[in-house]
């Protein structure tokens, strides 16, 4: 197979659109990315669950709408929600 040379190395495009791991810019792009991460890991368990974003919302004493946010990558859920609900277990994201 023919070795394609004119591919840019990923981190190298983070760094050129975000800026080095640290800058604040690369650090929100990360902080994003994570979100989306964790919201599509929970999505995934709760439908394996059969469970409605209303049902686990239920169960952990939060709102359907924080659920959603969670889930669509609108809220970081290791700020807010672990902290509360230290027996949901979710892969360490670093």
């Amino acid at each position: 197979m023919k070795k394609n040379n004119h591919l840019t190395p990923f981190e190298s495009l983070l760094t050129e659109k975000y800026g080095e791991p640290g800058a604040s810019k690369r650090d929100e792009f990360e902080k994003k990315a994570k979100a989306f991460v964790i919201g599509e890991l929970l999505k995934e368990e709760r439908k394996q669950a059969k469970l409605t974003q209303e049902e686990l919302a239920s169960r952990i004493g939060a709102k359907k709408s924080y659920i959603s946010k969670i889930e669509n990558g609108k809220t970081d859920i290791q700020v807010t929600l672990h902290p509360k609900h230290p027996h949901l277990s979710f892969p360490h994201q670093d």
